[in-house]
């Protein structure tokens, strides 16, 4: 198993002094991309710069800015080695998870519903990349009409808009699980491998997804096969009244699995569901997708561009039982 990138724990108030109170910033130290392969133990390099975060807001969603600090060394290892101890439960975000599926997949969903209910409106990828920032598609259509004004056939009261929202969003779900159903989009490498050293372990599967229940149920179904699918719980949608990166969803799976958060071991692939998945007291780890190459990922537990499948393994499940033992490394 290969080995992992380690995290280098320690507070962003020692570089200044708040005035109110500041989050816990933490600096992660990746492997070369030598060596992205094969991360080993001694491909780590140099932190280029420390990010501090300060909100600032787009559609709606809070975002941040970066000040970079001088480039400080420091050193680290980590390993993935065999561990006693596992996770409980491992929680996957769906899309851009499983299924890289935003640019390609929801996206063109969406716009093919613009086009057929004649709303003049098309998500180019950059404009989708920053409607991401905001979890749930109904909330997304939501936020754009309310930011560039509502199409000149849509309802003027607030519920006939939420109806016509709900209306858009089946409409766009029944096009995207058409896409599925036909595998048009593949699961990304490693996703079945772990899901089944987990099944073999005993350790339980969920998905934990903002998105529409039924294509987050068509996603498992037809691309993990019914044998798998039978054996993970879905929470999805508007299972919680409040989505990412509010941590309702994980707060609600680990619940309703009977496990404590503390066991969980999820698996994001952006900032808000990371944030979301902290915020429930669980462990994280990013594979980042498309679209959130460049996102701040400065609290996950570790960071990898994918899961991996041998011989390009990132990493298994062992590591996933080794963050749960020690978290930080120095």
């Amino acid at each position: 198993m290969a080995a992992a990138s380690g995290i280098i724990s320690f507070s962003s108030a020692s570089f200044f002094t708040p005035t109110t109170p500041q989050p816990k910033t933490h600096c992660l130290l990746k492997h070369t991309k030598d060596n992205d392969h094969l991360p080993t133990s001694s491909s780590f390099t140099t932190l280029s710069s420390l990010r501090i975060s300060k909100p600032t807001t787009t559609f709606g969603v809070t975002s941040t800015t970066r000040v970079h600090v001088p480039p400080r060394r420091l050193s680290c290892s980590a390993s993935a080695s065999s561990s006693s101890t596992l996770p409980s439960a491992l929680l996957f975000d769906c899309d851009g998870v499983l299924v890289d599926t935003e640019k390609d997949g929801h996206r063109i969903s969406f716009n093919q519903t613009f086009q057929e209910r004649n709303l003049g409106v098309t998500w180019d990828v950059d404009l989708y990349g920053e409607l991401l920032k905001i979890g749930g598609g109904k909330e997304r259509m939501t936020a754009y009409f309310n930011k560039t004004g509502w199409p000149a056939n849509a309802p003027a009261g607030e519920q006939e808009r939420k109806d016509f929202v709900a209306s858009l969003h089946k409409q766009k779900t029944e096009l995207f699980m058409a896409l599925i159903e036909k595998k048009l989009l593949p699961l990304r490498p490693g996703v079945a491998k772990i899901i089944d050293q987990a099944f073999s372990q005993g350790v339980q599967v969920a998905v934990c997804s903002t998105s529409n229940e039924k294509a987050v149920s068509a996603i498992v179904s037809f691309l993990l096969g019914p044998e798998r699918a039978e054996k993970i719980k879905i929470f999805a949608g508007d299972v919680v009244p409040r989505k990412k990166p509010d941590p309702a969803i994980y707060l609600l799976a680990a619940s309703t699995l009977g496990i404590e958060p503390s066991r969980c071991v999820v698996v994001e692939d952006s900032a808000i569901g990371l944030a979301a998945a902290k915020a429930a007291g669980m462990t994280c780890i990013v594979t980042k997708s498309g679209y959130t190459e460049d996102e701040d990922f400065l609290n996950a537990d570790a960071v990898f561009d994918s899961i991996g499948d041998p011989p390009e393994e990132r990493f298994d499940l062992a590591f996933c039982g080794s963050l749960l033992e020690k978290q930080y490394v120095s």
